[in-house]
């Protein structure tokens, strides 16, 4: 099964910005209501994209660098970076279809 990725401040650089593949970071907060229903469908996306994407989570309280760098001020934010720069932005507890309709337009 897949399992999505754990964005750091000390790993975004390197896992998420060099990667040749299309990324999926959700930024969350375990006190943030919408974030925790957002998590069982990013870990469904996480198997449905396995080889394909990458998914990640990135805990805005523990890494607040990043989370600042791309000015994150309401979770859960989805930012879809390929090539190092940010191609897509969501924000709020969408539906998976939703994600998967945005993640499927930068695949390929």
């Amino acid at each position: 099964a897949g399992k999505y990725f754990e964005a750091t401040d000390k790993n975004f650089q390197t896992e998420i910005l060099d990667s040749d593949k299309a990324v999926l970071v959700d930024f969350w907060a375990s006190w943030c209501g919408p974030c925790m229903m957002l998590g069982p469908v990013i870990e469904q996306l996480a198997d449905d994209y396995e080889g394909k994407a990458i998914i990640a989570k990135l805990n805005v309280d523990e890494n607040p660098n990043i989370a600042g760098q791309y000015g994150i001020r309401s979770i859960p934010t989805m930012l879809i970076i390929k090539g190092g720069k940010v191609v897509d932005q969501m924000v709020g507890a969408l539906p998976k279809n939703m994600i998967a309709k945005k993640i499927d337009e930068h695949i390929g």
